[in-house]
C-alpha cells in the first residue's frame, strides 16, 4: 500500500479568511491527508488565542457550506515549523501567494527550510481572483475601523470578532 501523502498547510490565521478556505480547498485535493497548522506567533498581536483560532478553523471545515473535505485536521503548533511536519510525517508543505510581495518572503523561507530538511517540498498555490487582495491584516483593520468585512470572512468569523480589537 502506497504511503500516505501528508502535508501542513502552516499559517497564523488570525482571522481565518475566505481566501484561506479557497487554500485549504484546493491544497486538501493535492495530499491525502491535509494538516492546517496554526501557529502561536505571539509576534504578531494576534487578536485571537491560538485555540480560538484553531476553533474558528474547525469550524469553518466543518461547515458544509465551504465543501472540504474530511480529511483535515486542524492542529496548533509553537516551534520550527520544518521540526514540526517531520512530527506529523509530512512530506508537503503549502503555501499561499497572493502578490510578488508574498513570494519574495515565501522565496527565502523556502529555501531556510529546504536546508533544513531537502526531504520536505514546498508548494505554492496562488490565490484565487477573488481573494489576492483579502489578507488578515486588512480584515482585522477595516473591522476594527467599523467597515464590513462580510465578503472577507464567514459570518462565524465576524461573530467571533465582535468585541476583538475594538470591534
Amino acid at each position: 500500500m502506497a504511503e500516505q501523502r501528508i502535508g501542513i498547510y502552516p499559517g497564523t490565521f488570525d482571522p481565518v479568511t475566505n481566501g484561506h478556505i479557497d487554500i485549504i480547498r484546493r491544497a486538501a485535493t493535492l495530499v491525502d491527508n491535509l494538516i492546517v497548522a496554526v501557529s502561536v506567533n505571539a509576534g504578531k498581536g494576534p487578536i485571537f488565542s491560538v485555540e480560538e483560532r484553531a476553533a474558528l478553523l474547525k469550524g469553518e471545515i466543518a461547515d458544509g457550506r465551504n465543501g472540504l473535505s474530511q480529511s483535515i485536521d486542524v492542529v496548533t503548533f509553537d516551534s520550527l515549523l520544518m521540526h514540526f511536519a517531520e512530527k506529523m510525517g509530512a512530506k508537503v508543505i503549502i503555501r499561499g501567494l497572493r502578490a510578488v510581495s508574498d513570494f519574495e518572503y515565501e522565496f527565502q523561507m523556502t529555501g531556510m527550510n529546504a536546508r533544513l530538511n531537502p526531504g520536505i517540498e514546498t508548494v505554492f498555490l496562488m490565490a484565487s481572483e477573488r481573494s489576492q487582495f483579502i489578507s488578515s491584516r486588512f480584515v482585522k483593520e477595516i473591522h476594527r475601523l467599523g467597515g464590513d468585512v462580510s465578503q472577507f470572512v464567514s459570518p462565524r468569523v465576524i461573530a467571533a470578532m465582535k468585541g476583538k480589537n475594538g470591534g
